[in-house]
């Protein structure tokens, strides 16, 4: 049986760190239309979270962890 290839699109939006949580970085934070949200609100979608369990474990699956 074949190796699963990992997905490298998910590869690239997801980190894994040492104690294998997964981090991702919020929708938001992307390059257009920021006029009409507010500073507060950018600042919070800066940041790096925590993926949920249930989607941890999709997406754990699919970069080959």
């Amino acid at each position: 049986m074949p190796k699963q290839k990992t997905r490298k699109s998910i590869a690239k939006r997801i980190k894994v760190t040492s104690k294998g949580k997964l981090l991702r970085r919020h929708q938001l934070s992307g390059g257009h239309l920021k006029r009409k949200k507010s500073k507060g609100a950018l600042n919070r979608q800066k940041k790096t979270f925590q993926v949920a369990n249930a989607e941890g474990k999709k997406y754990a699956k699919l970069i080959g962890i």
